[in-house]
């Protein structure tokens, strides 16, 4: 065994044993077999929870076809899943046309299922025009969510579950797993002070509120920029400060996007911001900020750390960028991601919305929807249990 499938290994075995739901389920799967047959093909971040994902799929019967996502992928954890038979393409330090490659060739491989994540997969076979030999699918994100229902809508003849559509997956894996990670994520890189520091969040959706929540509890000052009226009003009553971005963006010491949406962080913020603002996203796609431009017009660009940046900017102010602008918390240095529990959560809702899918795709419509409400009842039940909060 090489010496990186087994670091692979040792920590995959570590989260398996902390993950009660995905370890029950694996055992009703290996009964049913709903995935007999079938070939799930996979774009999501390749790190070992998700490795115990793909374990209970193949214990259910799944042939596996798998890639990650842009600059996210664990290395050890691709030898191990290919240590159990699976294909799996993709490394770390794979360029964005290399990762385009990694899903083509799992656009390719003709899978049944699709287990998406930004929608590349289902964008992908319908490019392709390899639509009809698709099932269903489920897809994790809000950018997902929102290409499903603009740029892919009345394109899709498959039904894909919307993950991120659930209240479930919405409060237990965006707002407190995404909000303890991204800030844990935040710390650990930088190694910088949480209490009585500026932070501006820019989106108050469920991650955002998560982010923002976090942040205040290590002392943090917050504010948030949000363009929607009603999640500005929520936000507000929170507690937090709320203005436009630009207006903050003078105000700020540390700055997180998380909307789903592109050019949140444009030059024209950037332009008005404090020398040494710290830049970080934590949205699924790395176009939240303009790293682009912030490169075109760098004077200069010096590597500090292995997630760390500096950008000097012809007025002699610079900013830091964290992780490139990827997802801080899965492509920055010693990347954790969300915590086990809200990962157990998360990814039980996938494998009983996949499982729908293989069965029962018939009683679904075409397009993105929601994960049906018998499936959130039943997990919200089963986690409350797991949890202890019964007791």
């Amino acid at each position: 065994m090489s010496e990186l499938l087994e670091r692979g290994a040792a920590r995959t075995r570590w989260i398996r044993s902390r993950m009660p739901l995905l370890a029950a389920v694996r055992d009703e799967f290996a009964e049913r077999r709903p995935f007999d047959g079938r070939r799930v093909g996979m774009s999501l971040h390749v790190e070992p929870k998700t490795a115990v994902l793909l374990e209970v799929l193949a214990a259910g019967g799944a042939e596996i076809v798998a890639t990650g996502n842009h600059g996210s992928t664990q290395d050890d954890v691709v030898a191990f899943l290919r240590g159990q038979g699976m294909t799996v393409f993709g490394a770390r330090d794979d360029t964005l046309a290399q990762h385009e490659a990694n899903v083509a060739s799992v656009v390719e491989a003709r899978p049944h299922i699709l287990l998406d994540n930004g929608a590349d997969l289902a964008a992908g076979v319908v490019a392709a025009g390899l639509a009809d030999g698709v099932v269903g699918g489920t897809e994790e994100t809000t950018s997902g969510g929102i290409r499903l229902r603009s740029e892919l809508a009345g394109r899709i003849p498959f039904p894909t579950i919307v993950i991120n559509d659930s209240a479930l997956k919405a409060i237990g894996e965006n707002r407190h797993g995404v909000g303890q990670s991204v800030v844990e994520s935040l710390m650990r890189i930088t190694n910088l002070m949480i209490p009585g520091r500026r932070f501006v969040v820019a989106g108050y959706g469920w991650c955002g509120r998560g982010i923002a929540q976090y942040l205040r509890a290590f002392g943090g000052r917050v504010a948030v920029a949000e363009i929607d009226e009603l999640k500005a009003f929520e936000a507000a009553l929170d507690g937090y400060r709320v203005a436009d971005l630009g207006e903050l963006a003078e105000w700020g010491e540390f700055f997180i996007t998380a909307t789903g949406h592109p050019g949140i962080i444009t030059d024209e913020i950037v332009d008005r911001m404090p020398d040494g603002a710290v830049l970080a996203n934590a949205g699924h796609f790395p176009w939240e900020i303009d790293v682009a431009s912030l490169y075109a017009r760098a004077s200069e660009v010096t590597e500090l750390d292995a997630a760390i940046e500096r950008i000097d900017l012809p007025d002699g102010r610079h900013v830091i960028l964290l992780a490139g602008g990827r997802m801080v918390n899965l492509a920055g240095r010693e990347p954790k991601g969300n915590s086990l529990e809200a990962m157990d959560l998360g990814f039980l809702l996938q494998s009983l919305s996949l499982e729908r899918v293989a069965t029962a795709a018939s009683t679904l419509v075409p397009g993105a929807q929601p994960v049906p409400d018998d499936l959130e009842r039943e997990i919200a039940r089963r986690f409350v249990r797991a949890l202890g909060a019964d007791r």
